[in-house]
């Protein structure tokens, strides 16, 4: 009972096809409670497939997700419904609703749980501003009138809006100058560790990774490899040799013992 109740997130056996397409063949992942866990691969190995195959967007072909001691297949609407809410989700592009002000949009899930009095409502969409960095004032402004970086933390403060144990991310610092990126990671370190969360990222930003990953998951030949960037840069896989060994690697200060 004590190994299970360490992982979050147990992924045995998962198949993701797409017609004659299979990005995933007998995938097997863990997730470890509190950790903040980077998720990478090339182009068209299924990273955000994986993320909305966890939380219940697409449908596998076959496998078994377990997500907080709950086996994902066996659950019917309301059961869905309440774990749904046990996570939050920040979309590459913050995915806010246009037609509603920063306030609002974090209150949205607040009403979908429809047992909040409207001012504690405001109260907490204030507390989640604050969380995230942004200024009071950002509250009652709407989404084309904030910058890139600001719409993220919009976005990150809605998906704290209901205190969620797990936070999955979908490519958090695209679009972000370095710096921008940079305070980007060190606010989610931060939140991870003050509220006590987990944390699931996928990201192509090799900065995130040397920055704030406990572990990384590389997505190669419809499987996945899990370590820690020492033991990954030891493997000889050529994708993972060429992506922690290039380039790009060594500007984000990723060096070879």
């Amino acid at each position: 009972m004590a190994a299970q109740s360490s992982n979050v997130i147990e992924i045995r056996g998962l198949v993701n096809r797409f017609g004659p397409q299979v990005l995933h063949d007998g995938l097997d992942l863990d997730v470890r409670r509190g950790e903040v866990l980077g998720v990478v691969g090339g182009s068209g190995t299924g990273k955000s497939v994986l993320l909305r195959t966890i939380i219940g967007l697409n449908r596998p072909a076959a496998g078994d997700i377990r997500v907080l001691g709950r086996l994902t297949r066996e659950l019917d609407d309301e059961a869905w419904r309440k774990l749904q809410t046990r996570w939050g989700v920040l979309f590459q592009n913050g995915a806010l609703f246009s037609s509603l002000t920063v306030a609002e949009n974090i209150q949205a899930p607040m009403r979908e749980r429809g047992d909040l009095p409207p001012e504690l409502m405001e109260e907490l969409a204030g507390l989640k501003i604050k969380l995230v960095g942004l200024p009071v004032e950002a509250g009652g402004k709407y989404p084309s009138q904030l910058s890139g970086g600001m719409k993220k933390r919009a976005g990150l403060a809605r998906a704290l809006a209901l205190d969620p144990e797990i936070l999955f991310l979908d490519e958090p610092t695209a679009g972000l100058d370095p710096i921008g990126a940079a305070d980007f990671d060190q606010l989610i370190r931060s939140l991870q560790q003050s509220l006590g969360l987990t944390v699931v990222m996928i990201t192509h930003d090799l900065d995130s990774l040397v920055t704030i990953c406990d572990r990384i998951a590389v997505l190669v030949d419809k499987k996945v490899k899990v370590g820690t960037l020492d033991e990954l840069m030891r493997d000889t896989h050529p994708w993972i040799q060429s992506y922690f060994h290039g380039p790009r690697a060594r500007a984000a200060g990723i060096v070879v013992g």
